[in-house]
């Protein structure tokens, strides 16, 4: 891969999480404070996440992959996605402005893989080439937290107030038009499926349901859904929680998080190698309790560095699971049913498990509002520890690992 097209996948990951991270944040707060939404509106705002990941494979699986370059797909998904941005940033009701993200999300989700495609398309050597153009989406993301909260300030006291977080979709939707005109010139990526008869059960991974007589990958499987409820929380909660707890610049400190999954990203591998599979995602497990126990009984205050702590836990919460749970699943899918199993733990994960835990979250929170009309944010925090915990311990007693190395060693 040459230096310019590095430079410009580089530039395309970039923008692609800068986008996302831009808006997604801080679109709890912006819910509670602009829209005066209610704990189960908020849910179903943050649902349509779900609903593009359930959505997303068709698109690719039946437009994308059969008759258009994924260079163009691209471009004119973020097109349409920079005028959405635009309709959300004059929304001024709940109704329409679920409409507009429902719509967004279902057009944004499947640019996730297409940014993939383009750029494994360019590379000789994905494993060792990926992941220095994919850290770039993680620097965007972190990029755009910090942009909020020191440099454009939305997020204090004052811009909420001042109903400056709107402008969020307007960043975000002028980054959308930025790379749907730059998506134009990336590399040529053809697509690859011919005339072959199309099969829904290849679309979302289907065959990949085989796996589950396996009694071990069963029990991942379901664990993965289990644990998608607390993972609900941090994502709908988290931001308007630190800004409800008096913490400055929430949405930049919230940017520690992503530096902490990059880094701990690094030390899966060695994981593995030391502790085997089982008690890397053990470990995932219980950061989540713990990092919830931090946010129940810390404040913003004296005992900020609780909430500082549990922010930072985030690289030990999605990496050892998340990531630790994509390569177990490339591991005992063989080449077969490799792509089949991916489709299947994403649409499980982001699709059923997320669409529940953003219910449930929604839920909680509004059962645990008080009359003044604040949250009581201690047991809404302390709920999705203690799902947690009974995940942590389910996992513990009935996945038994043959080989700490074996099942895992040849993926990493």
């Amino acid at each position: 891969m040459n230096s310019t097209i590095r430079i410009k996948l580089s530039i395309m990951m970039f923008l692609e999480f800068f986008i996302w991270g831009a808006w997604f944040v801080t679109l709890g707060t912006f819910l509670g404070n602009n829209l005066k939404a209610s704990g189960s509106e908020t849910a179903a705002v943050f649902s349509t996440q779900s609903w593009g990941a359930i959505i997303a494979p068709f698109i690719i699986g039946l437009i994308a992959d059969r008759y258009f370059n994924a260079e163009k797909i691209l471009g004119i998904l973020h097109l349409i996605g920079a005028f959405l941005m635009y309709q959300m940033y004059q929304s001024e009701e709940v109704g329409m402005f679920y409409t507009y993200v429902l719509s967004y999300m279902v057009l944004y989700m499947p640019t996730l893989a297409l940014v993939n495609s383009v750029s494994f398309n360019q590379m000789k050597d994905p494993e060792k080439e990926f992941a220095n153009i994919r850290v770039w989406g993680t620097i965007g993301w972190i990029i755009a937290g910090l942009s909020i909260s020191y440099f454009f300030h939305w997020d204090s006291t004052e811009g909420i107030s001042s109903g400056l977080l709107k402008n969020t979709f307007l960043l975000a939707g002028i980054a959308a038009f930025v790379l749907g005109l730059f998506s134009f010139s990336l590399p040529k990526t053809p697509p690859k499926v011919n005339d072959e008869k199309i099969k829904i059960g290849d679309i979302i991974g289907l065959d990949a349901l085989k796996l589950l007589k396996d009694k071990n990958f069963a029990i991942f499987f379901v664990s993965s859904i289990l644990i998608c409820i607390p993972l609900a929380f941090y994502y709908q909660n988290a931001n308007l929680f630190l800004t409800e707890a008096g913490v400055e610049n929430p949405t930049g400190k919230m940017a520690i998080g992503q530096i902490s999954e990059a880094l701990f990203l690094l030390l899966i591998p060695v994981f593995f190698t030391r502790f085997g599979f089982k008690k890397t995602i053990l470990i995932g497990m219980l950061a989540w309790a713990i990092r919830y126990v931090l946010f129940a009984y810390g404040n913003g205050t004296d005992l900020s560095f609780m909430l500082i702590l549990g922010i930072a836990l985030h690289g030990i919460c999605y990496d050892f699971f998340f990531v630790s749970g994509q390569i177990y699943t490339n591991s005992k899918a063989g080449e077969k049913y490799k792509s089949a199993a991916q489709g299947l733990i994403t649409l499980a994960t982001y699709g059923v498990g997320m669409l529940i835990g953003f219910a449930v979250a929604g839920w909680i929170t509004d059962n645990y509002k008080m009359a003044d009309g604040a949250v009581n944010w201690q047991m809404v925090w302390i709920i999705p520890a203690g799902i947690a915990i009974v995940v942590f311990v389910l996992f513990a007693l009935l996945f038994h690992e043959k080989n700490k190395v074996e099942e895992i060693s040849s993926a990493v």
